[in-house]
């Protein structure tokens, strides 16, 4: 069985968002070989969700519930719609405080898991000057940030594609 494509998440078994099981669904009530490794934000404890319940909307509308804080991509300007399929019909990630969605270019970007520490490694320049401004970095502490880096370890660098331009936009994380 395939699984459901995601505009802004691209590869949800990779960045482990998605990952093989055998439970049931509490949404359809189906076992359907995967389920939801994150969290539904949402007023009832919900533990098994498979992924074609959060494609078509339908685990968040009978849960009431979201993937992921729309509030980040509503102060940046991003439509109505594309907030809707970010945080009702596309997988959420795991980080040490809250997951903040990026945005640029006026939309959501695509989320792609943990940043490898060659990404960082490379991100220079203008890119890197904003990354250590907005995450409030001084460049010697990333230098011993860097030096350290381990993917998903903490602190956590997340990294995002914007579908517009595609520029990788990075943000971290840390306990």
């Amino acid at each position: 069985m395939e699984l459901p494509k995601f505009k802004y998440h691209p590869d949800p078994i990779s960045t482990g968002a998605i990952k093989e099981s055998c439970e049931v669904c509490e949404c359809c009530e189906q076992a359907r070989g995967y389920v939801y490794a994150s969290n539904l934000y949402a007023e009832e404890e919900i533990e098994f969700i498979c992924p074609w319940c959060i494609a078509d909307g339908s685990a968040a509308q009978k849960f009431d519930g979201m993937f992921s804080d729309d509030y980040p991509l509503q102060e940046a300007g991003v439509p109505e719609e594309v907030i809707s399929e970010v945080c009702e019909r596309t997988p959420g990630y795991n980080s040490w405080q809250q997951e903040v969605w990026q945005a640029h270019c006026g939309t959501a970007c695509e989320f792609h898991g943990d940043a490898e520490k060659k990404d960082l490694v490379e991100l220079a320049g203008e890119a890197l000057e904003r990354f250590l401004r907005v995450e409030m970095i001084k460049p010697d502490v990333w230098q011993n940030i860097l030096e350290h880096y381990e993917k998903g370890g903490n602190p956590a660098v997340y990294k995002f594609r914007c579908p517009e331009c595609s520029e990788f936009i990075y943000t971290m994380d840390f306990t």
